[in-house]
């Protein structure tokens, strides 16, 4: 009887096992799939991503294209004469008064420091030289390179 009642019982698991089996493999299929979507998916946003960007890299381009060409035109607009001597003189103004303001408040700027630095009890040599700095060297080269080196370029165009 006990073997009739195992032959029953393993009868009855091995009949059920590959039922078992599929059902696991089932999962495992599901699980699969599912980490599949989860990649397709992520693939997905990093695609739009990427796309978005190549759309905002467009749209900055054709800014930038129409931005050098309003400049360009501004420029050019500028170098026109307007036929009253009054506003083309005006025009021909607006550059050397703001240069000159510019260098007279700097100069305003460096006497107050230097006054400062003697009221302050330092002696002169040392105020001059903590009044002029590397900046000043720098912008001081910047506008002598300017005008000079200008000339050599506009003698060479010519």
């Amino acid at each position: 009887m006990i073997e009739t009642l195992l032959g029953g019982l393993l009868g009855g698991a091995f009949r059920l096992a590959p039922e078992v089996l599929k059902w696991l493999d089932r999962k495992g299929e599901r699980a699969h799939e599912l980490a599949m979507q989860d990649k397709a998916l992520e693939f997905e946003k990093l695609r739009g991503a990427q796309r978005m960007a190549e759309i905002g890299a467009g749209a900055d381009a054709a800014w930038n294209v129409g931005a050098l060409e309003t400049l360009r035109e501004a420029v050019a607009a500028q170098g026109q004469r307007s036929g009253a001597r009054w506003a083309d003189a005006l025009s021909a103004s607006v550059r050397p008064i703001i240069t000159y303001w510019f260098m007279a408040l700097y100069c305003a700027a460096k006497t107050a420091a230097y006054v400062g630095a003697l009221e302050a009890g330092a002696d002169w040599i040392l105020a001059i030289q903590a009044a002029w700095t590397e900046a000043d060297q720098a912008l001081w080269a910047g506008v002598l390179n300017f005008w000079f080196l200008g000339r050599v370029f506009e003698r060479v165009r010519a």
